[in-house]
């Protein structure tokens, strides 16, 4: 039960990156068999995240005109891989700053060693960002200019992040600020029917909560709701205690150092 390979394909089908952890594929039939499926769409978005064409299963996710396809023999877990491609996908964005065709051709040497480390024969392996980026160097004019003079594989350190060796992965140690701060913005989309009287007839709320986080050390921290009854269909960042949640309502948890999302509910 694992993948076979990853494509990442433009919007006009071509394949910009392929990476194959059990063996080659035939690319051209398998992607022609996917686009095929696509073109016969009335919208990309229209297709299922999941087909079945020849004996081949095949998972993809769509964001900035780019389609993620992964392709596996065997049947898979698919939300498993539906996780680990918007895993990838937020990694590219996360040190590309933007997903898109021309940033992946630039930093093609990054993607491919990511896409090493995050995947270990068809399984997920790596793919918490603070360990990743201890790993791989994010793309900058040093790393580019050590790349021209050593070669490629000069960003990749040789030693294995602290991180990676406790409890708590997530977050990198010896994190240090001079000041400590952390931030929680709520992002949410209001999706209403009124009638043509003016009046409302359904309404939706869907939210998110993103922090950046700045804090020294292994904070441990605990977030309250005035009513959390209200919140349905919680999905949390792993880093959250769900069991004390669902016992106390309450949020406990040691958040990953930078950027991330904590939650999102309806």
């Amino acid at each position: 039960m694992a993948v076979q390979s990853v494509f990442i394909l433009n919007f006009l089908g071509d394949v910009i990156i392929e990476k194959h952890y059990r063996g080659l594929i035939n690319r051209a039939q398998l992607c022609e068999m996917f686009w095929d499926i696509v073109s016969k769409a009335e919208k990309p978005t229209e297709v299922l995240p999941v087909v079945s064409v020849s004996k081949y299963y095949l998972i993809h996710i769509q964001t900035n005109g780019l389609f993620f396809l992964a392709t596996s023999l065997k049947e898979v877990p698919p939300l498993l891989v539906v996780e680990f491609l918007h895993r990838l996908s937020d990694t590219f964005k996360g040190y590309f700053g933007s997903i898109s065709e021309e940033t992946l051709k630039e930093n093609f040497v990054t993607v491919y060693q990511l896409l090493d480390e995050m995947m270990d024969n068809g399984l997920p392996f790596t793919t918490e960002p603070n360990i990743l980026s201890e790993m791989i160097a994010p793309p900058n004019l040093l790393t580019q200019l050590g790349q021209m003079v050593l070669g490629p594989g000069s960003n990749v350190t040789s030693v294995l992040p602290d991180g990676s060796l406790t409890n708590v992965p997530w977050r990198r140690q010896g994190v240090k600020y001079s000041n400590n701060e952390i931030y929680f913005d709520i992002v949410e989309e209001i999706d209403t029917i009124v009638d043509g009287n003016g009046m409302m007839i359904q309404c939706e709320i869907r939210g998110e909560i993103l922090v950046n986080c700045r804090l020294s050390g292994m904070p441990d921290l605990t977030l309250r709701f005035t009513n959390p009854r209200i919140l349905d269909d919680v999905s949390f960042h792993h880093c959250v205690r769900y069991n004390r949640y669902e016992h106390d309502r309450v949020i406990s948890f040691i958040p990953p150092d930078g950027n991330f999302k904590l939650m999102d509910y309806r």
